[in-house]
């Protein structure tokens, strides 16, 4: 097929995304890990087996001699953006993105990932040194096992807001099943790696208190969930993150 009549909608070192009329087409970079790309296909149709609301998918193929994932188009503006645009409905939006975490926290798919054994195997990937590596393990196998689904990316620009009000998640390329723990603490990374200390404390605040769950409990998964995180980014990125990843400062 060609993309000539397509218009880019973002562009990743990786990957970058089109849409084609209807139809979001996520076109891989050559040399991408073919089981990746399968694997996040996999976990968007298995995601689509829940109540949540993602856009559908449509189909695996290859454009221009890369692969591609594609799916339905879903009209609207990313939380990211309404959080930008209307500032004075900041705390409404967070709210709402909390709310929306916690509605993906109640759903079960068991056929995704393991959480905790793809966590264990990146902490052994990660340029962490043995003595850090092991307390990493050991904090990790001594959390309790959950089967939460987990996004593993949930960020406002995963979100969309249809023009009447319904919300679609977005990105299951890193959806495991898990300690809902876990996912809040990456999400809580991920505001705090783009500079955005204040929301980072925030959105901690809102989901202890909205999922009953201790920040201290959260806090605990810090250090694992930067070890994993580690293995992406700039290097600028990738040193915060080993940074975080020291078991003693977050004990």
């Amino acid at each position: 097929m060609s993309l000539e009549n397509a218009v880019v909608l973002a562009k990743r070192p990786t990957k970058t995304i089109y849409r084609d009329g209807d139809t979001v087409i996520k076109v891989f970079e050559e040399g991408f890990s073919k089981a990746d790309i399968l694997n996040e296909a996999l976990n968007h149709a298995r995601i689509e087996e829940t109540n949540l609301n993602i856009p559908r998918l449509k189909g695996i193929n290859m454009v221009d001699g890369k692969w591609a994932i594609f799916t339905d188009f879903v009209e609207g503006k990313t939380l990211a953006s309404l959080m930008d645009e209307h500032p004075e409905k900041f705390d409404e939006y967070l709210d709402l993105f909390v709310e929306l975490h916690l509605i993906v926290h109640d759903q079960r798919q068991r056929l995704l990932n393991s959480l905790k054994i793809k966590t264990s195997r990146k902490i052994d990937e990660s340029d962490l040194n043995a003595t850090i590596r092991y307390e990493l393990q050991t904090r990790l196998q001594s959390m309790p096992r959950h089967h939460k689904v987990c996004h593993g990316d949930f960020n406002p620009s995963n979100i969309i807001i249809k023009e009447d009000g319904t919300p679609y998640i977005l990105d299951w390329a890193h959806a495991s099943q898990g300690n809902a723990a876990a996912d809040a603490a990456i999400t809580y990374l991920l505001f705090k790696l783009h500079g955005e200390e204040e929301t980072a404390e925030k959105y901690l605040n809102l989901y202890s208190i909205k999922s009953d769950t201790a920040k201290q409990y959260i806090q605990k998964w810090v250090p694992i969930v930067a070890a994993t995180q580690s293995l992406h980014g700039t290097p600028e990125e990738r040193a915060m993150l080993l940074g975080w990843a020291d078991v003693v400062e977050w004990s």
